[in-house]
C-alpha cells in the first residue's frame, strides 16, 4: 500500500523505512515514501520481519543506566561502527541494576540479528539464540575488555611518587566483575608498592548524590585513619568526594588528593580537575560492535584487550 500510494516499488518503500537509504533513493522518491507513511499511519513490524528471515537488523544494547556520560561514549563508539547496516535499540534495566540473563532473554524474543550486555552481572552466564558480545565484562565468554594493569599501575606509582603511604577506596554498589578487578588490582598494586589501603571501607552507588552521601560519612574516619588519599572506582563517586571536600573546606590535594577511574569528559572541568584512569567508552563500543559483526559474518576476531593509561590532574597535584 505505501509503495502504490507512493508510486515506487516494495524495494524502494523498504530502504527507505528502514534507513537504508542513503545513496540508494533519489531525494524526491524519499519524499514520496515518507509522505505515504505518514498518511497510512505505517509502522515497520521488526518482530514480523524477524520471523520471516529467521533474524533481524535490529542490535541491542543493553546497559545498567544510559544517562552516565560513560555509557554515552559506549553508545557512540557501537553507533558509529555499526553504520547503516543495523538500526541499534536501546535498553536500561530496572533501577540501574546490572544486567541478567532475564534481560538478554526479554529481547531474544524479537530475534535480533545480536545482543551487546555492558558490564553484566558478575553470577549469570550470558547465553542466548542469537550473538551475544559483553562490554567490560572480566572472564566472560564474547567479551570485550579493558587491559587495567598500565592504568592502575601508573596510577599507583603517581600516589607513591606524590608520597602517599595510605589511600581510603571508594567502591561501588554494582555486582559487575570489572569493579571488583579494580579494587583487587589496585590493592595488589599499593601491597607491592609499600603503600597501605585504608581498613575504612565505604561504597556507593555510581551516583554524585550517593556518592557524596557515603563520603559525607566516610572521610572523617579516612582522615582519622591517616588516608592521604582517597580512589574511587569510576568517576562519578570521585566528584561526590570532590563536593564534600568543597563544602567541608578539605583541601584537594593539600589534605586529601582524589582520584577516579573512567576519565569522563567532566573530569578535566572540575574543581580541581580529576586524576583518573582513562577507560575509553567509545573505544569499547567499537571492538564489542567489530567483535558483533564478525560473529554475524562468521569470522575469526580475536577480543582485544583496550589499553587503559593514567591522565594526572590537579586533584592529584599531577
Amino acid at each position: 500500500m505505501v509503495a502504490e500510494r507512493a508510486g515506487t516499488s516494495i524495494a524502494t518503500v523498504s530502504l527507505v523505512v528502514n534507513g537504508k537509504d542513503r545513496g540508494r533513493v533519489s531525494t524526491a522518491n524519499v519524499a514520496r515514501v515518507r509522505a505515504a507513511v505518514d498518511e497510512l499511519g505505517y509502522v515497520v513490524d521488526h518482530a514480523a520481519s524477524s520471523l520471516a528471515r529467521g533474524s533481524g537488523d535490529l542490535v541491542v544494547l543493553i546497559a545498567p543506566d544510559l544517562s552516565n556520560p560513560f555509557f554515552a561514549e559506549v553508545i557512540r563508539g557501537v553507533r558509529d561502527t555499526l553504520g547503516d547496516r543495523f538500526q541499534l535499540v536501546l535498553s536500561v534495566t530496572e533501577r540501574g541494576a546490572q544486567p541478567g540473563i532475564a534481560d538478554v532473554r526479554r529481547f531474544e524474543r524479537l530475534r535480533p540479528a545480536g545482543i551487546l550486555v555492558d558490564a553484566p552481572a558478575a553470577d549469570q552466564p550470558m547465553t542466548a539464540s542469537v550473538p551475544v558480545v559483553l562490554l567490560d565484562a572480566p572472564g566472560g565468554a564474547d567479551a570485550v575488555n579493558y587491559d587495567l594493569t598500565a592504568g592502575v599501575s601508573a596510577l599507583v606509582s603517581h600516589l607513591g611518587a606524590a608520597g602517599h603511604r595510605r589511600i581510603a577506596y571508594l567502591d561501588g554498589t554494582s555486582r559487575a566483575t570489572t569493579f571488583a578487578l579494580r579494587r583487587a588490582m589496585f590493592e595488589q598494586a599499593c601491597g607491592d608498592a609499600g603503600i597501605a589501603v585504608s581498613p575504612v571501607s565505604a561504597s556507593a552507588d555510581l551516583t554524585i548524590d550517593a556518592a557524596a552521601t557515603v563520603a559525607e560519612q566516610a572521610v572523617d574516619a579516612w582522615l582519622r585513619d591517616g588516608a592521604t588519599a582517597v580512589v574511587a572506582a569510576a568517576d562519578t563517586l570521585a566528584y561526590g568526594v570532590l563536593r564534600v571536600a568543597a563544602a567541608r573546606g578539605i583541601a584537594v590535594p593539600g589534605t586529601l588528593a582524589v582520584a577516579g577511574f573512567d576519565d569522563l569528559p567532566s573530569s578535566s572541568v572540575t574543581a580541581p580537575a580529576l586524576t583518573s584512569v582513562a577507560l575509553p567508552g567509545a573505544d569499547l563500543g567499537r571492538a564489542a560492535a567489530l567483535r558483533l559483526a564478525a560473529m554475524l559474518d562468521g569470522t575469526e576476531l580475536p577480543a582485544p584487550a583496550l589499553p587503559t593509561r593514567l591522565v594526572p590532574r590537579a586533584s592529584t597535584g599531577g
